[in-house]
């Protein structure tokens, strides 16, 4: 009997168990990659039921088939137009020449906006009186100043993309904690040294994100500044097929160039993952 007593007291007493609990720690955490690949997936069912079962009227939206042959010709070359790399290309050099003249002119302005009042009250009334413009309403002006070759439709694309350059910048600039510019003056650092080390890194995210949405809005202006006397073009090639009513080269141009612009995109999230890793961690 204590035998059995004793061997009864020695088991450990049963564990808890374990609390359940999320593990997403953070709102939004996590891949999101299968939810917009089903949501593209659904749209492209939406698009093919509606139009191949009449419902549509193929003037209004054509089928996917029919894009996909459109892009195929322009591809091969098929199609009475030039193909469809011409058009990338010209379209593809005049956004990225415009994207970073923007670049290297407005990521300096908008770093003087932060840091000094002067720099701030010389700049800030004209980038905040034209940001709201849009780019369609001093086209015209631009076209008797500058003539009607690349010079405009470059010049378009870089005033779209000059403001949220300049502005995430001036923005980034406030970022750095005063702890810590505080605690590089006491280490001995002087004021240049605050800013290159301390202010400017901490200002990157900022820039990245700047750079994000000013390609975006330059691939929107595109269209708008192809209007000028383009002979070649992804805008140019959607604009002369509205022309016709062809909606199915319409609709292809439009995916083409979204396409694109979510690359851009994606690789622009790449490299801000890569250069600001700390991004949402502190």
């Amino acid at each position: 009997m204590p035998d059995v007593f004793a061997s009864k007291g020695a088991q450990p007493a049963a564990a808890a168990p374990a609390l359940k609990t999320s593990r997403f720690k953070v709102p939004g955490e996590g891949s999101s990659a299968a939810i917009s690949v089903g949501t593209v997936v659904g749209l492209l069912v939406v698009w093919f039921a509606v139009t191949n079962l009449g419902l549509i009227k193929p003037l209004f939206l054509p089928s996917p088939q029919a894009v996909w042959l459109q892009f195929y010709e322009y591809l091969t070359g098929v199609a009475n137009d030039k193909p469809l790399w011409q058009h990338f290309l010209a379209s593809i050099l005049r956004v990225t020449i415009a994207f970073w003249a923007a670049f290297l002119t407005a990521v300096p302005v908008g770093i003087a906006m932060g840091m000094s009042r002067v720099a701030r009250g010389i700049f800030d009334p004209p980038i905040e009186f034209y940001r709201p413009l849009p780019p369609l309403a001093y086209l015209p002006l631009i076209i008797i100043w500058f003539g009607i070759d690349e010079t405009p439709k470059v010049l378009l694309i870089y005033l779209a993309c000059f403001a949220p350059l300049a502005l995430a910048a001036r923005s980034g600039m406030k970022s750095a904690a005063q702890e810590q510019i505080n605690a590089a003056y006491s280490m001995g650092a002087n004021y240049r040294q605050v800013i290159l080390h301390v202010i400017l890194p901490s200002a990157l995210p900022e820039i990245l994100v700047g750079m994000r949405i000013a390609i975006g809005f330059g691939w929107t202006t595109l269209v708008a500044a192809e209007m000028v006397a383009a002979s070649v073009g992804l805008g140019q090639m959607v604009l002369n097929a509205s022309n016709f009513l062809r909606t199915d080269i319409v609709i292809m141009g439009i995916i083409v160039i979204g396409v694109i612009a979510y690359l851009f995109d994606m690789f622009m999230r790449w490299v801000e993952h890569k250069l600001v890793p700390w991004k949402g961690r502190m």
